[in-house]
C-alpha cells in the first residue's frame, strides 16, 4: 500500500538508468540509480513502473534492499530473493518480480557504460533454442516465471518445438533449471 523509491521526477539525476518490458504488451519498468563513486555501493535507487501490484511490490522491496550493495552484488539480486523478502509471491506472479532485477542490472551496465567501464558489462544474450520458431533460452525462462511447469506449457506459451521437435529434450531439461531455479528452497 505504501511502496517505496517511487521515481516521482523524470529529471532525478542519476548515474545509471535501465528500462525493460513493453509498455504495449503490458509490463514496463525503469529503474535509476545513484552510485557512491568511492565505495562503489548504490546510494539511492529510484524506480517507475506500468505494471501490476506484484510488480509494485516487488520493486519497492528490490529498491530497499540494493541501497548501500556494491554494484557487483546488487547485480546479482534475484527475483527468488525479492519473493523471500515479500514473504513470497503466488507463483503466477512471481514473472513481475523478474522486472524490477532487470531493470537494474540494466541501470548497473548504463552505470558502467557512462563510466567508461565497459569491461565490467555483463551482456545477457539469448541463445535460440527452437531454430524453426526462433524462440529463446529466455523465452522458456519467461514461459516458467509465467506459469509453465512442464513442456506442453511452454509449448503453449511459446509455440516452441511444433515444427520439426528437435529441441523438445533440450526444453524439457531448460524447464526443468528454471523451475529450480526460481521455485525450488
Amino acid at each position: 500500500m505504501n511502496p517505496r523509491n517511487i521515481l516521482k521526477d523524470d529529471n532525478y539525476p542519476d548515474d545509471g538508468r535501465g528500462t525493460v518490458g513493453n509498455i504495449q504488451c503490458g509490463d514496463e519498468m525503469m529503474v535509476v540509480i545513484q552510485v557512491d563513486k568511492k565505495t562503489n555501493t548504490i546510494a539511492d535507487v529510484k524506480w517507475k513502473t506500468y505494471g501490476c501490484a506484484s510488480a509494485i511490490a516487488s520493486t519497492s522491496v528490490l529498491s530497499e534492499i540494493v541501497k548501500g550493495m556494491t554494484l557487483d552484488k546488487a547485480f546479482h539480486v534475484s527475483p527468488k530473493q525479492i519473493a523471500a523478502e515479500l514473504g513470497q509471491l503466488p507463483e503466477h506472479k512471481i514473472h513481475c518480480s523478474v522486472l524490477g532485477d532487470k531493470a537494474l542490472r540494466a541501470a548497473i551496465n548504463d552505470y558502467y557504460k557512462r563510466n567508461g567501464m565497459d569491461d565490467k558489462i555483463v551482456h545477457e544474450e539469448a541463445r535460440i533454442v527452437c531454430k524453426c520458431m526462433s524462440v529463446t533460452d529466455h523465452e522458456i525462462e519467461e514461459a516458467v516465471l509465467d506459469g509453465a511447469r512442464n513442456f506442453i506449457e511452454v509449448q503453449e506459451k511459446t509455440k516452441i518445438s511444433t515444427v520439426c521437435g528437435k529441441c523438445k529434450d533440450e526444453v524439457i531439461q531448460l524447464t526443468n533449471q528454471y523451475i529450480e531455479k526460481h521455485f525450488s528452497n
